[in-house]
């Protein structure tokens, strides 16, 4: 069979989510789960390699397995091995060609900046901090001209090698209730740190160093100099994957 998971994880513990040597990841923690409660090797297919520190709350991944145990009860099976970081909320049998990754066709994450004179204890692992006023009509101004299809090169970070660097994001909305800010962003793919620069150039935007008339002028230039910051992983969450 072909399992289909859908993953909820707090990645404050966790070096992201792809397996590494000397590294604890969500994704080995999760094979080594599956293989105590199905007696098999695993090797586990996540949609997305969230970073360091990034949370997820719709995280999708597949496996395929011989087990005899009923697909509805595997949830409660894995959880019984698993961290209470980790959570498996939804297991379904899917056809032999799906791929977590490769059948996705756009994923949704959100990064969350916390507006306020003082930190909230209970945002202070899941947000960015930012103590100063922010003009939100300005951000959500500026969230309207990363959408469509553009080559985010100037939002990518130096250490990724890819080739292709257009992507397409369907939409970008940004949401304020009380103190927390809420930028969420949906595309066909993601740079490297693309969402957490976009993040921080819509700050920038918020603070006024750069104007939202600058940024379609920023994304054709594909300098990356000229974008905002790279905001800290502890703010992002992938909230959803979608297939057709």
């Amino acid at each position: 069979m072909n399992i289909k998971l859908e993953i909820e994880y707090d990645g404050t513990n966790y070096h992201g989510w792809q397996k590494q040597k000397n590294s604890l990841t969500v994704q080995e923690v999760l094979e080594e789960a599956i293989g105590e409660i199905t007696g098999e090797e695993i090797k586990l297919i996540g949609a997305g390699r969230t970073d360091a520190g990034v949370h997820a709350r719709g995280q999708v991944a597949n496996f395929h397995t011989n087990t005899r145990i009923p697909v509805e009860r595997l949830p409660c099976a894995i959880n019984s091995q698993l961290p209470p970081d980790i959570v498996i909320k939804n297991a379904e049998i899917v056809p032999e060609d799906f791929h977590a990754r490769y059948s996705a066709k756009s994923k949704v994450y959100t990064y969350n900046i916390y507006n306020s004179m003082y930190l909230s204890p209970f945002y202070r692992m899941y947000s960015y901090f930012y103590p100063y006023q922010l003009h939100i009509p300005s951000m959500k101004q500026a969230a309207e001209c990363f959408v469509g299809e553009h080559d985010f090169s100037a939002f990518m970070s130096s250490q990724s090698s890819v080739k292709n660097t257009v992507r397409n994001v369907k939409r970008l909305e940004i949401y304020k209730e009380k103190d927390l800010i809420t930028v969420e962003i949906e595309a066909n793919g993601f740079l490297y740190n693309m969402v957490r620069i976009i993040a921080g150039t819509l700050l920038m935007v918020g603070i006024g160093k750069i104007k939202p008339n600058e940024i379609p002028d920023i994304i054709r230039s594909k300098d990356r100099k000229r974008a905002g910051p790279t905001l800290p992983a502890n703010g992002l969450f992938l909230e959803k994957v979608i297939y057709d």
